[in-house]
């Protein structure tokens, strides 16, 4: 179109110029005919107006759209120019409302602008072209079921538009100026239609003829509501369950339907009847959906053969809106028929308690168990111990009866209590005689267990005894009738048999200590009078205990007690005797012997010959008179008179021991000895330390040979024995010393 409007416009600039060629003539012919003044040449311009052109029209021919005025007109020039659109498509004003044309006037001979140039402007009138358009369909809505009249669903959106509905009737209706779409009819039920498309049409010109109209879509879904209860499919169910089901086996699924959907169709199943809740429960999947019904307890088709109760499905969640559509529940029937099948052997009893007397002879009898097959009756049982409950085999049992046994002598203070497992195994009705009882005679056969329990029952076979040993002190000031020591007993019998003990001490007005019976298992040890000097060696006080048991038992004990010498605030000073002659004291050459024997026996174990040096008590104590205690040379059994009833020495439990090996002494033998005479007297305050001089002269008791100031018979021989010989016939006090010291082995060739 603009290519026209150039060719049109530079077709009127060839005829403007021809124009401005012959005004120019005619006015210099017209001087020269007749006189007057010159005549002048006027500017040409435009007349502009605005053109119009109607849109969408499609016509065959151009259409007119206006006409361009040149002023002044003058000879040979064309005064009128027409537009004219260049192509046949239609113009849309929604597109472009308006059209700008620039127009200039050129000599057609030179191409030369003859006018500066200008615009003009094509508006394109509007027409009612164009239908109603929803810009957001087409739509999509939710609406309850059941809604009620007259319910909003959505609204349509135009402007000066009128709304109707063309396909959704009856269901849904749209307000004419609004465009909200509402429900027409009431309880519309999701379970029947659950979707709905509704057509909406809007028109321009308000309605009349000659309008344009567009549409959209709504679909319309209704949503659930729990508007309808659970129903079983068929009143009654039936199930079988074998008898050997145990607690928790599924025995069937019962399903109640519901059209509801989501949380508004969960179910929650219960069963109603007493008789059915005992053997069986049921309980929801976890969907919610169906119910689980499973078995609570074991069956026993000997004692019950089949089940019948009513099983009940609810709603969970119940709107009260729609309780008029209820109840929300339903019940069904059920029947459970329980099947036999292959048991093991069952006992009497879930689990036994015997007891047998302690020390009975084996073989006594003990108790029975028995068991027996319901499905079987004439089938053999074997009876077994399985040998993990019994590993001391301290029972046997009979494998055709059930008749248990001891097989040894039991002891109730080693184990009270036997628990063991028995083993019945059902045969079969063959003959099962070549057959071994126990778990492994036939893995086909039935087998059941029961626990046993076996109580040792206490005998009085064990004499009291004291609690721990005693050995306690009390000071020389003490005063008579003071308490030294409270002394508990025990008895490893039951409170029957050791309910009460009873304990006695030395009788006698000579006695240096007193022993009074509590009466409660415990004696009271006290001083009759004041008590003696201390003296080297502790007193060893008696003790006798028994009990009242069927039969009676008695026992002797030692109360080790030692006077000392104690501090104004009671505690002990020193428990060592004051320095004193002993009239039956060892000779300062007594005493050398020891020391050099002593010394031999240390640095060379190999057997040499300690020579004995006797010296007379006259004889001189050496000059240095301040290297020892004579207080260590003194005899307590020579410096005091021996009480009456006190025996002279500690006599010690002999120990049965193996025959020694011989062995060399080591390095290690004599550091341990050595580390264990220290720690003693680290340990006792009444010893004085290592690194002080001291002198021994008194041997002590508990020694079964004689005296050690006795050592020349070795040497007048000639010759002395070998020192493990007698150091082993010495007693347990000189054990230590053997050990270090016995025979060596022969060296190896």
């Amino acid at each position: 179109m603009w290519g026209l409007v150039r060719l049109l416009l530079a077709w009127l600039g060839g005829w403007g110029c021809m124009g401005r060629l012959a005004a120019p003539a005619r006015a210099w012919a017209g001087s020269r005919g007749r006189p007057g003044p010159a005549l002048l040449r006027t500017r040409r311009s435009w007349v502009w107006n605005q053109f119009f052109v109607i849109e969408e029209y499609a016509g065959p021919e151009p259409v007119l759209i206006g006409k361009v005025r040149i002023t002044p007109p003058g000879p040979g020039l064309f005064s009128v120019l027409a537009l004219h659109p260049l192509h046949s498509d239609s113009l849309d004003r929604e597109e472009k409302a308006q059209y700008v044309l620039l127009a200039q006037a050129v000599d057609r001979a030179s191409n030369r602008p003859l006018e500066p140039p200008s615009e003009f402007i094509i508006k394109v009138q509007d027409i009612n072209d164009n239908p109603p358009v929803f810009p957001l369909g087409p739509y999509h809505a939710t609406v309850p079921e059941m809604s009620n009249v007259g319910t909003s669903v959505i609204q349509v959106t135009a402007h000066d538009l009128v709304y109707t509905v063309l396909d959704g009737l009856p269901f849904f209706s749209v307000d004419p100026q609004t465009g909200v779409v509402r429900t027409a009819i009431p309880n519309m039920d999701r379970e029947t239609q659950e979707e709905f498309l509704v057509v909406i049409q809007a028109k321009d010109m308000g309605g009349h003829m000659g309008g344009l109209s567009g549409s959209t879509t709504v679909t319309v879904t209704l949503s659930d509501v729990n508007d309808n209860p659970p129903k079983f499919p068929q009143s009654l169910y039936q199930f079988s369950v074998v008898e050997t089901a145990g607690p928790g086996t599924l025995v069937g699924r019962l399903q109640a339907q519901d059209p509801d959907l989501g949380d508004n169709a969960l179910m929650a199943y219960s069963i109603l009847d007493g008789e059915g809740s005992e053997a069986f429960s049921i309980s929801t999947d976890p969907q919610g959906r169906d119910g689980l019904l499973t078995v609570r307890k074991p069956l026993d088709f000997e004692t019950r053969r089949s089940y019948s109760f009513r099983v009940e499905a609810t709603n969970t969640l119940i709107d009260p809106a729609y309780l008029r559509r209820g109840p929300f529940k339903d019940v069904a029937s059920v029947r459970v028929a329980v099947q036999d099948a292959p048991e093991p052997p069952a006992f009497t009893q879930a689990a036994y308690l015997l007891a047998v007397l302690e020390n009975k002879a084996p073989g006594t009898l003990v108790g029975q168990v028995s068991a027996s097959d319901l499905d079987s009756p004439a089938s053999p049982i074997r009876y077994s111990i399985l040998p993990h409950s019994d590993p001391e085999r301290c029972f046997s049992i009979e494998p055709e009866d059930g008749t248990i046994r001891t097989a040894v002598p039991l002891d109730r203070e080693a184990r009270v209590w036997h628990n063991l497992t028995i083993l019945a195994t059902e045969l079969g009705e063959q003959s099962c005689a070549h057959r071994p009882a126990g778990p492994g005679a036939d893995s086909s056969a039935q087998a059941s267990r029961v626990q046993v329990a076996v109580q040792t029952l206490d005998e009085n076979d064990n004499a009291p005894q004291l609690a721990e040993p005693y050995d306690t002190f009390v000071c020389d000031s003490a005063a008579p009738g003071q308490l030294i020591q409270v002394i508990r007993a025990l008895d490893r019998d039951e409170v029957g048999n050791s309910s009460r003990i009873s304990l006695q001490g030395p009788l006698g007005p000579d006695a240096n200590f007193t022993v009074r019976d509590n009466r409660d298992g415990s004696a009271s040890l006290l001083l009759p009078s004041r008590p003696a000097p201390p003296r080297q060696a502790p007193y060893l006080v008696p003790i006798v205990l028994w009990d009242w048991g069927q039969p009676a038992l008695s026992s002797t004990a030692t109360v080790t007690v030692s006077v000392c010498r104690c501090r104004p605030d009671g505690s002990v000073a020193s428990c060592r005797p004051e320095a004193q002659l002993s009239p039956a004291g060892l000779s300062t050459g007594a005493l050398l012997a020891i020391v050099t024997c002593v010394g031999t026996l240390l640095g060379d174990a190999g057997g040499a010959t300690c020579v004995a040096l006797r010296r007379q008590k006259q004889e001189a104590l050496m000059e240095d008179t301040e290297a020892f205690d004579i207080a260590a040379l003194q005899n307590p059994d020579g410096a005091a008179p021996q009480a009456p009833g006190v025996p002279a020495r500690r006599d010690v439990l002999p120990r049965a021991c193996a025959p020694r090996q011989p062995r060399p002494p080591g390095p290690a033998d004599v550091a341990q000895l050595l580390a264990l005479r220290l720690r003693e007297a680290d340990e006792d305050p009444s010893v004085p330390p290592y690194d002080s001089v001291q002198v021994y002269g008194y041997e002590g008791r508990g020694s079964s040979c004689g005296s050690l100031s006795s050592l020349g018979s070795g040497s007048e021989a000639g010759g002395a024995p070998g020192p493990a010989e007698p150091l082993d016939d010495w007693g347990p006090l000189f054990r230590t010393l053997a050990e270090l010291y016995g025979a060596k082995e022969p060296p190896a060739p």
